[in-house]
């Protein structure tokens, strides 16, 4: 009896100083922190895969969009590259006072704005209907020719697409002039009237980015319940109907989201392209503010960083203002936005 008595307070000695330690644990004010760290190394150790693939494009990131921001102090001083950006001298906004007053400055806005339009207003519904129209092919190999013929356009160097422009639109020798000629209607030279400048360059790239651009509303697409189609036909819906009731509200958060971030570079017209395609013959539609801002800061005999900085400064401004904007509305409007 001794024995099992002993046996049986020594159980409950060891229960006893188990509950005071988990006590302790807890009341010790410095215990749940050591607790928290060791809960967050294990976190990590469990997604350290995840953890190391995600290091890179947080370094890019880091690297070459947050580490350049300090460059923009310039667009606040007369930058001397002897003196360094700190040593230069503080001039407030005067570079962007002199852009605004350059006699340029409106043309420069409007057809930047203008070669955006065209190409948000024809460019970006085109990917739309092109995804709608693939999904409702019954066809797998014609489906899969067609996406391959349209996707083919993307891969293709912006040098190359200018080039084969070029080509293509010759007064002479270009295969369109050639082809009107033989109806009877004369050559035009596309690349230097500057009232073709526009549309060449938004249907060039309708033709290059529709393909690619429809890929994330198929994949939209993929999530509807086939159930639904189903049921819309067995009541006589027509594939028009079934369109505009059953895929298009499917896809509406994914045009909002891109048509919001679309809106939120609307000023950054792409330069490559639109400077290969410029010439003197076109500038009066061709010049926007992306390569007025390479000139000034580059291809000028003597380049002006500040002045430059301040025009690309400028106009990110105006497109995180434009973002706010398109984000807010569309956030009361259908309640799918960014933030």
């Amino acid at each position: 009896m001794q024995r099992l008595s002993r046996a049986f307070s020594n159980k409950v000695l060891t229960k006893m100083k188990g509950m005071i330690g988990v006590m302790k644990f807890h009341a010790g004010p410095g215990l749940p922190k050591k607790s928290k760290l060791r809960q967050l190394l294990l976190d990590v150790d469990r997604g350290r895969q995840l953890y190391l693939l995600m290091m890179l494009p947080v370094a890019y990131i880091l690297i070459f969009k947050y580490q350049p921001m300090y460059g923009a102090l310039i667009a606040f001083k007369d930058f001397d590259p002897t003196a360094g950006i700190w040593g230069s001298t503080w001039v407030g906004l005067k570079h962007f006072v002199r852009f605004i007053e350059q006699p340029k400055f409106f043309q420069m806005v409007s057809n930047t704005l203008m070669l955006a339009l065209w190409d948000s207003i024809i460019g970006f519904p085109v990917p739309i209907l092109l995804a709608l129209a693939l999904n409702n092919v019954a066809h797998k190999k014609y489906k899969s020719f067609v996406q391959t013929v349209t996707y083919a356009p993307h891969f293709i160097s912006t040098v190359v697409i200018v080039g084969m422009l070029t080509q293509l639109l010759h007064p002479r020798m270009g295969a369109l002039n050639l082809l009107f000629q033989h109806f009877g209607v004369p050559a035009v030279s596309y690349l230097g009237k500057a009232g073709y400048f526009r549309p060449v360059y938004t249907l060039s790239g309708v033709w290059q980015n529709a393909g690619w651009g429809s890929i994330i509303y198929l994949a939209a697409l993929s999530s509807v319940d086939v159930e639904l189609h189903q049921a819309a036909q067995i009541d006589g819906a027509s594939i028009v109907q079934r369109t505009r009731h059953i895929d298009l509200p499917a896809i509406m958060p994914s045009i909002i989201i891109l048509l919001i971030l679309r809106i939120g570079s609307l000023m950054n017209v792409g330069f490559e392209k639109v400077f290969l395609m410029q010439n003197q013959l076109n500038l009066t539609t061709s010049e926007v503010i992306s390569t007025y801002v390479y000139k000034m800061g580059i291809m000028s005999q003597f380049p002006d960083y500040s002045y430059a900085t301040a025009i690309g400064l400028f106009n990110s401004v105006v497109n995180v203002v434009l973002l706010v904007i398109v984000n807010t509305t569309a956030k009361k409007a259908s309640e799918t936005s960014l933030w």
